[in-house]
């Protein structure tokens, strides 16, 4: 086959970099250069010239708070050319896999969101990757949309990487301890994708939406405490930080967050086998090759 990976130089991108890295298939993978999720006019001809038989859009407009000054251009690029995209892959009977998010639930549940339940996104980063979910499946129904949380990696900006940059900087830092979610490994993310392109290609699947995330919830504040944990145990750091529970009215910002992103992955591993993120084993594999 013949794969494109768009987002190349994201998190997930450079993650699906590394699974794909002994593969026999030919893996494009696009950076915004190539292709340019901000131009959708331009994205069918980009396609037609690289003729994929599968894409996996990686790429997205991620800056949660931003977003609220740029609603267009996140429109652009969460909404408007994932259709596009679609829209090629069904004319060209290619596989698609488009990456979405726990933003497009409002987080006033009490039990973990499963694919049926109702979205009710509160930022407009939430709002354009809904959009950009029911646009995707209108274009394309068996494309298969991935909902995933709370990336880290040893890539990009994330929270491991903020909170070891700022724990050597302070001896104390102040963290969200009212916002509920499950980290996810975005390494673990591309191995699951690659494991279900794999399966589609061979046998087919039922196209659709499906959760994948970490297999335990914590806070943000309780989040922050395993990191410096394991950055201590790795030698990353070499004093204690003092981490203090604050709520989320102490810390505004521009965009909502949802006060519980806990997804059930029950569906994935159902339809794909692909069991939920192990993110403790690989927080402590991130710190231990990250340094401050």
């Amino acid at each position: 086959m013949k794969i494109l990976v768009t987002g190349a130089n994201g998190q997930l991108g450079k993650c699906l970099a590394d699974v794909f890295q002994a593969s026999e298939h030919d893996v494009v993978f696009a950076d915004r250069a190539l292709v340019d999720l901000s131009e959708p006019e331009h994205i069918c001809q980009k396609l037609d010239n690289l003729k994929p038989d599968f894409v996996i859009n990686a790429a997205a407009y991620t800056a949660v708070d931003k977003a609220e000054a740029e609603p267009e251009l996140a429109q652009l690029i969460n909404a408007s050319s994932p259709e596009a995209i679609a829209l090629w892959c069904s004319a060209n009977k290619a596989g698609f896999i488009h990456v979405s998010t726990d933003y497009v639930f409002d987080g006033t549940a009490t039990r973990p969101y499963v694919e049926t339940d109702s979205v009710n996104p509160t930022s407009v980063y939430g709002k354009t990757k809904l959009a950009g979910e029911i646009v995707v499946l209108q274009a394309y129904p068996a494309a298969i949309i991935i909902r995933t949380a709370w990336v880290f990696s040893e890539y990009g900006s994330n929270f491991v990487k903020t909170m070891l940059r700022l724990g050597a900087q302070r001896d104390e830092l102040k963290v969200v301890a009212d916002q509920v979610g499950c980290p996810t490994y975005a390494g673990d993310i591309a191995a699951a994708i690659k494991d279900i392109v794999l399966k589609v290609a061979d046998s087919g699947r039922d196209g659709g939406v499906y959760h994948f995330c970490g297999d335990k919830a914590v806070s943000w504040f309780e989040f922050a405490q395993q990191v410096f944990a394991a950055a201590k145990e790795h030698g990353v750091l070499l004093k204690d930080v003092v981490v203090q529970p604050i709520p989320t009215s102490e810390y505004p910002t521009p965009a909502r967050r949802p006060a519980f992103s806990v997804l059930s992955t029950a569906k994935m591993l159902d339809s794909f086998g692909v069991l939920p993120s192990d993110w403790q084993n690989a927080l402590s594999h991130v710190v231990s090759g990250v340094r401050p």
